[in-house]
Order: C-alpha cells, then structure tokens, then sequence
C-alpha cells in the first residue's frame, strides 16, 4: 500500500512536468493576455484587503481543530481549496492573462519543486530506522537535538527533522510530558539549526543563487546560530530536566526498557538522501538552459532536480523493505496535510509577496520606509518570514538592502570579503539580519517553515496532542523565541 501511493504519487508528478514541458507558451491564453504579465505590476495595484483569503487559511488552519476538529480532519483539503478558490476566481476576472501568469508561475516555480523536495526527503527518511533502546532521558534528549541542529546545515532543515524526528519519538515513547520535545525540536531542528550553508534552508539557498558566495553564510551567521542554540538547548535540558524528575515514579512503573544495542536500518537510504542534497547543489550551480512552459521561464536544472529527486525517492520505496517502514509507523498523511494546506497558501500568499516584492510602490510601503537599521531588517524580515514564504521574502530584503546602498548582485562577493578594501560592512550587517531573521523566526509558527508543520503531523499521528497554531505561539514560540531574539537583537544589531 505504501508503496503504491507513492509510485502513484510519482507518476502523476513525472505526468504533470511532462506536459508542461511540450505545451506550447499560447496554450493558456491569446497572444496579447499571455504577454499581460509583462505590462502590469500587480504589487503596485493590489489593495492590502486583497490578502485576506490568505488571513482566512491561516485562521482556518489556527482556529477550525480546536473548534471542529472533526470537520478539519476530514475535510481540511476543501478548507483549503475554498480559499484558494476564493481568492483566484476575482484575481482572475479582474486581471485575466496576468493573474493566470502570477498563479502558474508561483504553482511551477514554487509550489511543485517545494513539494518534490518535501515527498522526496519524507520518502527517503521513512525508510531510514534508527532502533535500540534509547530512553528519553534529559541527556538524551539534548544530546539528539543537538546532533539534528549541526545535521540541519547540511543536509537541510527538512532532511534532518525528517531523519531525527522518529528516533526522538521512538526514544521519548514512554515519557508523560513530551509536547516540549517536539516544540524545541522544531526551533531547533526544523529551523535555527539550518542557518550555516545554503543547503541549510531555502532562503540561504536563494542568497547563493544570487551571488552570496557559499560558506559565507557559515562565517556570516555562526555567532548568531551559536547564541541562540547554546540558550536553546540549556533551557531544553532544563525544562526536560524538571518534567522528567517529576515523571520518575510514573516511569518506574513502566519498568527498564529491554535492553537492545542502537542500530541503524535502512542505512542505504543515506545514499539516496545525499543523491537528494547533491541534485538541489547541482541546480545552483549548473546552468543548463532554460525553456517556456504554458508561459513560465523555467530553467532546465531545476526541472532536471526535481526530476532527479522523484527517482531517488521511488528507488528507496522500492528497495526499502516494507517492514522497516512498518517500523518507522510510516503513512502517507503528514505529507498529504501538508501538500492540500500549503497549496492554498500558495495561492492566497500571491497578493502578499507581490505587494512586498513592489516595496515603496506597494500597499506596504508604510511597513518598508521604516527598515533602515540592521535591527530592522532582522525583525521585519523575519516577522514576515513567520507567516509568509520565507525566501521570497528574503530576497525582497536581500533587494531592498542593495537599493538603499547603490549596489548590484555583481559586487555581492566583493562587498561581503571582510577585511577587504571592497567590503562593505553596512550591507554585511544587513545581510546578517535579514539572513538570521529569515532563518531563526521561521520557528515562530507552525506555517514559518515548511518542516514544522510536517514535523508537528508526524507527533500527532504518534499519539503526542500538539497545541494549536495559536497555542503553539503563545505557550511556547512567544515566551522563549521572542526573548532570545531580543538578546541576539542587543548582542549582535
């Protein structure tokens, strides 16, 4: 069963590109709508009330498990393509041949590849078992989170929590209290921890893209990442600490666990994990052409990644054994939830990047006049970072930093060798705050990055009662992230 979903889901994705690659560019529409796009900036013509379907998904998402939690469960999909729905029929109406440009482009460009990337690494990982008796304790539990936080850099936030996200489960199995692991595991793991490479988390990987040289980042940003996980994970092991000795008596009664040496099944999937982290390496630095699809400049490495990507995800269904992913207490729905909920986010984030990416000319301007200072462009870049796509919203401060001081994407390189007579230390202090921000505080909600949501399904399906999308914020990301970001704002901006 397993196994035949996932083909399934394979083949309708190898299908789909397919097509898009021989439709001709006039298949959408006529000649004069189709080149629409190119004549009307809709950043600067969309009101600020036009984001409000993407309001009302993230409501939907915040308020509907705790109000119908059985409605939601069975019919989030339709909640999701309501909005959608609700957003794209007037957006089209009213701007025909752009509108429809604006949704296929952030659907190809976007949303396939983001979903690829996701089934890919959720794949691979299902099929990597880490076994043994490994109990929960404070120690252990630091010690995993630890080891997922330095893993994020390198094989991506979303490869690292969908490798250490079972065996953290698996270990924390028996323990009463655990919502706090998988909270501080999403801070960590899913977020701060991929702030060190462009292989880390997508907004980096964009900065490589335009001219941000690669371990940049990792000098850049290392201070930073450093700060924030030493207090995160002492306050971790504190606050594991406490729950654990008020837990002992409770878990006495459970009895020692059998003992069984750690191992690790499935091992051969890193082989297809590290085929994954390689293909998205490739596609930065391969310049391979491109070509139109139904209108969409596509570039051909990226087409030939997420092509390469659903290979090594079918090649570990079919050499997994079944068992192993039995083990891991494997089901396709984590994937699922997040693939219906962030399609119509997708659509209804369109008003909101478009009016942030035109900046001064923008409905936001108000928002953008105020960024001037290294402090700014950290809280701002990553307030919106927590709600929006985090690397759009990068790269429009990425912009923003190079406008105001009169630079181009050429002289990123130069400007950002420290030390140099060409650096420039006021746009490597931009650099660092919107690169922390965007990183950091897209552990502020569970829709910050896309990890979090899958990581926060995942615990659900293993029994754990997660908070809501507000719960989450207000009983753990407000009250620890918030005042940790404060000190690095005093430390560091």
């Amino acid at each position: 069963m397993v196994r035949s979903k996932g083909l399934l889901t394979s083949i309708f994705i190898c299908a789909m590109w397919a097509v898009l690659i021989l439709i001709p560019d006039v298949a959408i529409c006529s000649t004069e709508t189709a080149g629409a796009h190119h004549g009307v900036d809709i950043g600067r013509v969309l009101p600020v009330w036009t984001v409000i379907p993407f309001v009302g998904i993230l409501l939907s998402i915040a308020l509907c498990p705790l109000l119908v939690p059985h409605f939601w469960h069975n019919h989030f999909g339709k909640v999701s393509a309501f909005w959608a729905v609700l957003f794209a029929v007037p957006f089209v109406y009213v701007y025909h041949g752009t509108a429809v440009y604006e949704i296929l482009h952030i659907y190809l460009i976007d949303y396939i590849p983001f979903i690829i990337l996701l089934w890919g690494l959720f794949t691979v990982a299902g099929g990597i078992v880490v076994g043994g008796s490994i109990k929960g304790t404070p120690i252990v539990n630091t010690i995993m989170l630890l080891i997922g936080t330095i893993l994020a850099s390198w094989v991506g936030t979303t490869g690292a929590a969908m490798v250490m996200i079972r065996p953290v489960l698996r270990a924390n199995k028996n323990r009463i209290k655990k919502v706090h692991v998988i909270c501080f595991f999403i801070f960590l793991v899913a977020n701060v921890g991929g702030s060190l490479t462009p292989l880390g988390d997508p907004p980096l990987f964009l900065g490589f893209l335009h001219n941000v040289p690669f371990f940049w980042v990792t000098k850049g940003i290392l201070p930073h990442m450093m700060l924030t996980a030493v207090i995160l994970l002492s306050l971790f092991f504190v606050v594991d600490t406490f729950y654990y000795r008020k837990e002992k008596d409770e878990l006495k009664k459970i009895g020692p666990l059998e003992k069984e040496p750690i191992r690790i099944q499935g091992i051969f999937n890193f082989i297809f994990l590290g085929g994954i982290i390689g293909l998205v390496l490739m596609s930065g630095y391969l310049k391979a052409g491109h070509y139109s699809a139904v209108g969409v400049h596509m570039e051909w490495q990226n087409t030939f990644r997420d092509i390469g990507i659903i290979i090594m995800g079918v090649l570990s269904l079919f050499l997994t054994p079944k068992k192993l992913r039995e083990e891991n207490e494997f089901s396709w729905f984590p994937i699922m939830e997040v693939a219906k909920l962030f399609a119509g986010i997708f659509m209804t984030i369109i008003p909101c990047l478009a009016i942030l990416k035109a900046g001064m000319h923008g409905a936001m301007s108000g928002l953008i006049e105020v960024v001037k200072e290294p402090f700014h462009y950290f809280w701002v870049a990553g307030g919106l970072s927590s709600f929006l796509d985090n690397a759009p919203t990068y790269l429009t401060f990425f912009n923003l930093a190079l406008g105001k001081l009169g630079m181009s994407e050429a002289g990123v390189p130069a400007a950002l060798a420290a030390g140099t007579a060409t650096a420039n230390p006021v746009f490597i202090s931009y650099l660092t705050a919107i690169s922390a921000g965007s990183v950091f505080m897209g552990a502020n909600t569970y829709i910050g990055n896309a990890p979090n949501f899958m990581v926060k399904s995942i615990a659900e399906e293993a029994g754990i009662n997660m908070p809501s999308f507000f719960g989450y914020m207000f009983k753990f990301s407000i009250p620890i992230l918030i005042p940790i970001f404060i000190v690095v704002t005093f430390v560091f901006f």
